[in-house]
């Protein structure tokens, strides 16, 4: 067995924080410690460091400044999103007061993270109609299953851009030009995209998306964890979560945290100016790591497609063993996986998002993350590579799944 390393291979739950984020920060948690809603000199100091990270943030996305609106992180970007809208459509006097009939209907996916589940299923419990479009076992939607999934009282549509577990890129750009129809035909339906995994990792534009509103996260760019934004398109119309203040044009109430803000813009900044850089090594890495994979050990099931996902992430089912058992082995051996979402970890329940893929509970439950990121080199895929097949092959001699069987076929993605 190699000399144990210590190797952070889980960047899809979160990233180290960025040195010079880091450096960017820091004046805003000793000197320049003012509250942004005072008036006096410090206060203003402190509004203004926001209002750069405003504008940094907005460029990252295609977006005008005072489109965007800061939170605590992506699930409260989320909630805002659907809540705010679905709340801001039952003044509409097109909702029906019957509480006999639905208070109107969503359409999201089967694979969406924790945060718009949750939000769904609350709804759902509230009176709300919900349709949750399949994902088929590439795991991508079908922007023919969201144009027949429309109904007169559609009120959103809720898709992320791209899947926080196996990494595949939904086809947003043609969902919002779906959407966009349905509003020239006079059908008023908003459309929310949440954007966590894929900012900074993906150019993106609003405009060209089409979407209504973009969640964003932080922590997933290379900054503190804390910190999120929700893109609000000019004209759409949303009622505020957090009430008590009149902070975020009156969309989020509470002290802003300028620290984790000014954060988020230098690590947005960054993002922007790095992304092909950081793109093509971390699929190199991915790349090299797969094929590996691939040549060393047997019985494994690559889950969603191979070519339209984001360029760092690989998703990876063994046959035969507990995705924990090796989650904990690997980090035994030094090296940070994921079974899962992050928000998920705790559970014993096999994932959602496999399971959406049509895979069993066996594969469900045999799957792991691998995530990298801008300082993993090819020594960390090597060392890996070196151990994977070792403890893979330790944990199918100890586990009562591994015996014989006729194995259930899976189409090669």
């Amino acid at each position: 067995m190699a000399e144990i390393r210590r190797i952070y291979l889980d960047h899809s739950a979160t990233t180290p924080v960025d040195p010079q984020v880091v450096a960017a920060m820091l004046p805003y948690l000793t000197e320049q410690f003012g509250n942004a809603s005072s008036v006096h000199s410090f206060g203003q100091q402190a509004r203004a460091a926001v209002d750069r990270a405003r504008r940094e943030v907005a460029t990252l996305i295609g977006a005008r400044a005072n489109e965007i609106f800061f939170v605590s992180g992506g699930t409260e970007a989320n909630n805002l999103a659907i809540r705010g809208i679905t709340d801001a459509s039952l003044s509409r006097p097109t909702v029906s007061g019957d509480p006999a009939k639905p208070k109107g209907h969503l359409i999201t996916s089967s694979i969406e993270h924790p945060s718009v589940r949750g939000i769904c299923d609350q709804l759902e419990k509230q009176g709300w109609d919900v349709t949750r479009l399949p994902a088929y076992e590439e795991g991508i939607i079908r922007v023919a299953d969201v144009k027949q999934a429309l109904r007169p009282d559609t009120v959103l549509i809720s898709v992320m851009l791209a899947n926080n577990e196996i990494g595949t890129i939904q086809p947003i750009t043609e969902i919002g030009a779906l959407v966009r129809e349905q509003r020239a035909g006079g059908r008023q339906v908003w459309f929310h995209t949440d954007a966590v995994q894929a900012a900074g990792r993906l150019p993106l534009d609003t405009a060209a998306l089409g979407c209504d509103l973009l969640s964003l996260s932080a922590h997933k760019l290379y900054a503190p964890k804390g910190t999120g934004a929700l893109f609000v398109r000019r004209g759409v119309r949303l009622i505020s979560q957090t009430v008590g203040g009149h902070q975020e044009r009156e969309k989020r109430a509470g002290t802003e945290g300028v620290p984790g803000i000014v954060a988020f813009g230098a690590a947005a900044k960054l993002a922007r100016e790095q992304m092909a850089q950081r793109s093509e090594h971390d699929q190199a890495l991915r790349d090299r790591f797969e094929q590996g994979v691939s040549e060393r050990i047997g019985d494994i099931v690559f889950n969603g497609a191979r070519a339209q996902r984001l360029p760092h992430l690989s998703n990876i089912s063994f046959r035969f063993i507990e995705g924990e058992g090796l989650l904990i082995s690997l980090d035994l051996q030094g090296v940070a996986v994921s079974t899962g979402s992050a928000c998920s970890s705790g559970t014993l329940e096999p994932s959602p998002v496999i399971q959406a893929l049509g895979r069993n509970d066996e594969l469900a439950r045999g799957a792991i993350r691998f995530s990298f990121g801008k300082d993993n080199t090819e020594q960390d895929v090597d060392y890996l590579l070196e151990i994977l097949p070792q403890v893979v092959e330790k944990l199918r001699r100890l586990s009562p799944l591994n015996k014989p069987r006729i194995l259930e076929p899976v189409v090669a993605n």
